[in-house]
């Protein structure tokens, strides 16, 4: 049976227009669960004396600071990544270029929970802390107290985490964590710096057996993160991490607390004003007697920041 040209024409467009309504399906843009924030900021702090009476030092300094996170969710699950970078360097007149700031950190937890209506995510945390270049105790700038990747620290743990997004709230539990302590130079590990094991010498000073580079612990973390806003444009970010030995004087508890205030002024101009409040039993303080740089024991570190800025910020949100 012959099919007539005309009907012939009208069963090929079908099928053609039938062929491109599934092409048009199958190329549906498919949604996107990451969000993406960055930050990006300097701080210029200058004052200049010229014949000032009553005395006084010029100086100028300058901060670098970046905030990157990448956040995927979905409805019962949540991946958050974060880089906090910071560097900051200070000149006054009459003496060389000192560090003011060095900060390198790298966070990732991972949570699931049952439905949505919990605020209870069952969580996997990982976290790298190091700094970019040496540290030392001024005015000794030929002995280095520290260095990239001396120290460096990783936290890989398991445990809950309980989450109020509306009101920027986290507090994380984890009874299982293990702490890494690296110190890449062989110079700091046959001190012994920053808990590892140190070196031995024999009477006369010949190295026998070198020191550790890394130490592994087992403790419990917790950490909890709180952002509000106090008044209008003024902001208040609260970090702070707990974490004691199992093995290794349980109950002697490290403490890293930072918390951070900025007035935002408009989008991009913003003043700041931070303390950071650090205390490890596995670190030893360093003191200058009689001209030598000696190590005496653990003692609290107190870190104090203020500064006027700009900041930019860029941002992609999930379709």
């Amino acid at each position: 049976m012959r099919i007539p040209f005309l009907a012939l024409t009208l069963i090929s467009t079908t099928v053609f227009a039938q062929s491109l309504d599934s092409l048009v399906i199958a190329t549906t843009p498919v949604q996107n669960n990451w969000n993406s924030k960055n930050l990006l900021g300097f701080d210029l702090n200058d004052i200049v004396f010229v014949n000032w009476n009553a005395g006084g030092v010029s100086s100028i300094s300058g901060l670098v600071k970046g905030n990157f996170t990448r956040t995927y969710s979905e409805a019962n699950q949540k991946w958050h990544n974060e880089l906090i970078v910071r560097y900051g360097l200070n000149k006054q007149d009459g003496i060389e270029v000192r560090k003011t700031d060095d900060v390198f950190q790298f966070s990732s937890t991972y949570g699931y929970r049952k439905d949505s209506l919990s605020n209870w995510y069952h969580s996997a945390k990982f976290n790298f802390n190091t700094q970019f270049t040496n540290g030392y105790n001024y005015p000794n700038t030929e002995i280095a107290i520290s260095k990239p990747l001396a120290p460096a620290y990783t936290f890989l743990g398991i445990g809950a985490e309980y989450m109020l997004k509306e009101k920027k709230f986290i507090l994380y539990l984890s009874p299982l964590t293990i702490k890494n302590t690296l110190v890449a130079d062989k110079t700091l590990a046959n001190q012994g710096a920053f808990g590892v094991t140190p070196a031995i010498y024999d009477a006369n000073g010949v190295l026998l057996i070198p020191g550790k580079q890394t130490r592994t612990e087992l403790g419990m973390l917790i950490s909890n993160s709180y952002k509000k806003e106090l008044m209008k444009n003024f902001m208040m970010d609260n970090r702070l991490s707990l974490y004691s030995d199992y093995i290794n004087k349980f109950g002697n508890i490290d403490v890293d607390w930072h918390i951070q205030f900025e007035l935002i002024a408009n989008e991009y101009l913003k003043a700041n004003f931070g303390l950071n409040l650090i205390y490890d039993d596995d670190i030893k303080a360093k003191e200058i007697v009689n001209g030598q740089q000696i190590t005496v024991g653990p003692k609290i570190q107190l870190k104090q920041m203020m500064g006027i800025g700009i900041v930019y910020e860029f941002k992609s949100k999930k379709q």
